[in-house]
């Protein structure tokens, strides 16, 4: 145990360079801080994609390595690295790029017998891994021109992550190996790049093996960056800022890491300016030092500034530090790195406190998963994402169970997004300590960031001696590279056991009702629910149906080692010691189709929201909980044809002092809200309208209704934005509603939507949130799934306006209007 540790949290924050900025900022903004004497360039345009493997004889043309790949430097080690290759048959795709989605869904052809959980369903029932070779190996290439005046700069390749062994070679040279799904990687390309000619860039990803136990994609489903530098420059992560509030003020410990990558000494000046949340500078020091040819070194000082803004949750203030590196006064090197100035601390007694006032953890635990695109997820979605969990009341966010993208974390940071964030392996063998260091190096600034996982349910190790003995060595390195955060491990046994006295905060993966006991034993640690509720529900249904995979959307149905949302919240929200907790899960994913786990059901159940984003009914019990604006939530619909004079169980989510519900007009009588407790009538069926209104301080709330619908008519399409950036990559989230003639919401609808496009745009995937659905996620037709359904328009390079028209047979369209500049 380590109590000092537990009450540091101090931070700092940031993106890795500027660029990744324009995740969230106009593209113009991430331009202007790009230094002339520095390049980072994103590569997500012009690839070409083809399924294939080495030992395929059955491939109509070759481009596997060959035998000879490692005899001699230079010879061909595959015909898809030549620059003479052809191509023309592969397909056109643009990064990030799943082709795991574009693969059927396909059965066990032996599924276990009835009442086992089936093996493939975990992943999805996905065609990937070792049995099936000809899907599991995907080939790209993108032509890499290099202007001329590159020539003497370092040149390197930066992979936010691709899933998941990857080789990959330039102009026919194997340049790097690396193996492992989630962790970025670099690759330096000096010796074997041309500038002033064409390069060749050919990468082999091979997805047979899987880390996790959920759909993980395949691919290259994370950003490719070229980065240009000159030989004296800070290399990547080579900026640290420890900032923290003193009084009023602030002070920031900066450590600025350099490299000489070549032959002749460089005396480096390095000027270093602190710029405000408005842009205004408020402190710049300068620093020296000699670096030897082929050496690095660093600069350390400390700097201040009158009247901190603090980053929080409602104000996510950023701060830039800015390092112009000189060598004779020329500028060789600008490097930006955003930080935030705030207090973090996990108090055992009294919880989480965020500048020294008390914040419970509302968080929720994700997968790096979307309808439509799979995993890999345009960095607008990303956002998108984050605006419905920050909607529902979130503060805070666990990456489960990988490192997220870099493009995620620079949305919490701007947003005000708690993180716990999570390596994906719990081992110390030096490929994991490899990927704990980078994303420890990579994630260390941000002021999001407030505790470093390093494990999740490692049952066979997390309650050994061995198992200390791993997290010790892992707790070292972060430690080592980050002493300001705490470190945290998500367990679902053997809590007090191995692991648990090493890590900072013990995380509960549902085991709530053990909290308290534990509190009482082991008083000096803090602890939160990791992972808490795993409520399973069909999105819009509400009677089970085993036959049909669904399971009701009413607050009941769960695993047997979980709870509800109301049970697990309550005990939390009454608890100071429990800092907080994060649902399993924010949005329904591939895979892990719990309670099922077989066929026909290839997603999970388990979101607040299904895999569109869409609302379940568990979500309005959170929002209403979680966030302070008076809220009436009632369901379910009120169609029910057929059992008319049968109860129905209603339901009411509500933060309001009381609510009454009224059917046709008639009071069924009213109730009065229990904090952190739902409201339920048994109302017999008949047609009309049910109502529930609120009373909040004495004050009548706008009524809430939900009507008995007719038939399908029309169609409702709208999206999240219209004003589009034309750079290749935003989006913008299209919703499908059904509605009758009187425009109510048809609860049940089951139409066919059609998407049409007109305009530089383009449809780039379709969801409706089903978790039994088999339809292609990569198409312009989606069945609504109860009534909604989702389609993903992405923007050219070009700009105009944009036309998307919904059509459905026998159902009036829909026409939206949007623009891309």
């Amino acid at each position: 145990m380590r109590p000092s540790r537990r009450v540091i949290l101090q931070g700092s924050a940031g993106a890795v360079a500027a660029l990744s900025l324009s995740a969230f900022a106009p593209a113009e903004a991430a331009q202007a801080v790009q230094a002339s004497s520095s390049r980072r360039t994103r590569l997500d345009h012009d690839w070409r994609f083809a399924l294939g493997h080495a030992q395929d004889p059955a491939r109509d043309f070759d481009f596997g390595l060959d035998q000879a790949t490692y005899a001699k430097a230079g010879r061909k080690v595959a015909s898809a690295a030549a620059a003479g290759f052809d191509d023309s048959g592969w397909q056109s795709v643009r990064l990030p790029h799943d082709w795991a989605i574009d693969l059927p869904f396909v059965a066990n052809s032996n599924p276990p017998p009835a009442g086992e959980d089936d093996p493939k369903a975990a992943h999805g029932f996905k065609p990937l891994g070792r049995e099936h070779p000809e899907t599991s190996v995907g080939w790209y290439r993108h032509t890499l021109d290099l202007p001329a005046d590159l020539a003497g700069k370092r040149l390197s390749l930066e992979f936010d992550g691709a899933f998941r062994d990857v080789v990959v070679l330039l102009n026919g040279f194997i340049v790097h190996e690396h193996e492992g799904g989630y962790s970025p990687f670099r690759v330096d390309i000096t010796d074997i790049a041309a500038p002033g000619e064409p390069n060749v860039l050919t990468v082999r990803v091979d997805a047979s093996l899987g880390e996790g136990w959920f759909y993980e994609g395949a691919g290259l489903y994370r950003h490719v960056w070229l980065v240009a530098t000159d030989p004296v420059h800070v290399p990547q992560w080579g900026v640290m800022v420890r900032a923290e509030p003193v009084g009023t003020d602030a002070r920031a410990a900066v450590v600025i890491d350099l490299k000489n990558e070549g032959d002749p000494e460089a005396v480096c000046q390095v000027d270093i300016r602190v710029v405000d949340p408005d842009g205004v500078q408020v402190a710049e020091a300068t620093a020296t030092t000699t670096l030897a040819g082929w050496n690095e070194g660093q600069v350390e000082t400390t700097m201040t500034w009158n009247r901190a803004r603090l980053w929080s949750t409602g104000t996510p203030h950023l701060y830039r530090l800015i390092a112009e590196v000189r060598v004779d006064e020329r500028l060789v090197d600008r490097y930006e790195q955003p930080f935030g100035v705030r207090t973090a601390v996990f108090d055992a007694a009294r919880g989480f406190f965020l500048n020294g006032q008390p914040l419970k953890l509302l968080g929720a635990c994700c997968h790096q998963d979307h309808a439509g695109v799979g995993a890999a997820i345009p960095d607008r979605l990303q956002i998108w994402r984050l605006e419905q969990l920050k909607a529902m009341g979130c503060n805070a966010y666990r990456a489960s169970h990988n490192p997220p993208t870099p493009e995620l974390m620079d949305a919490c940071d701007a947003m005000g997004i708690l993180v716990i964030t999570e390596t994906r392996r719990m081992a110390s063998d030096d490929a994991a300590l490899a990927e704990l260091e980078s994303l420890v190096r990579r994630d260390r600034n941000r002021p999001s960031v407030i505790a470093w996982s390093i494990g999740n349910e490692e049952q066979t190790i997390q309650g050994t001696e061995r198992g200390a003995r791993i997290a010790t060595t892992m707790v070292r390195l972060i430690n080592r590279l980050d002493p300001t955060r705490p470190t945290t491990a998500a367990l679902d046994q053997d809590f007090g056991e191995g692991v648990s006295p090493v890590v900072d905060i013990l995380g509960f993966n549902y085991r709530t009702p053990l909290m308290e006991g534990y509190h009482a034993r082991v008083p000096t640690q803090p602890i939160l629910g990791s992972e808490t509720g795993s409520t399973v529900q069909t999105r819009g249904e509400y009677v089970r149906d085993d036959a049909r995979h669904i399971v009701p959307a009413y607050d009941t149905e769960h695993p047997w080692w979980a709870s509800t949302a109301e049970e697990w919240w309550t005990l939390a929200a009454e608890r100071p010691y429990i800092a907080g907790g994060f649902i399993w899960t924010g949005f329904d994913y591939r895979g892990e189709p719990t309670p099922f786990n077989r066929w026909p059901s290839v997603a999970s159940y388990f979101g607040a929201m299904d895999s569109c984003g869409f609302p379940k009914d568990n979500y309005w019990y959170y929002r209403a909980w979680w966030r302070p604006e008076p809220l009436v939530h009632l369901f379910p619909h009120w169609n029910w044809a057929g059992r008319e004079g049968e109860a129905i169980p209603v339901w009411v989510h509500a933060n309001v002092d009381r609510v009454e519900l009224f059917l046709n007009g008639r009071s069924l009588g009213s109730r009065d809200v229990v904090a952190n407790r739902h409201l339920e009538w048994s109302v017999p069926y008949a047609p009309g309208v049910i109502e529930a209104r609120g009373f909040k301080d004495g004050r009548a709330l706008a009524p809430v209704r939900r009507e008995t619908a007719g038939p399908s008519s029309r169609i409702a399409l709208t999206g999240d934005r219209t004003r589009l950036r034309a750079d290749g990559q935003d989006v913008s989230m299209l919703k499908v509603e059904i509605l009758d003639a009187q425009g109510r919401p048809v609860p049940a609808a089951a139409e066919p939507v059609t998407f049409d496009v007109s305009g530089p745009a383009r449809i780039i995937g379709v969801g409706n949130g089903n978790p039994v659905s088999h339809e292609a996620d990569r198409a312009t037709t989606r069945l609504t799934f109860n009534g909604l359904a989702q389609a993903i328009l992405q923007t050219d390079r070009t700009g105009g306006s944009i036309t998307v028209t919904a059509r459905a047979p026998g159902l009036r369209p829909s026409t939206l209007q949007l623009r891309a500049a």
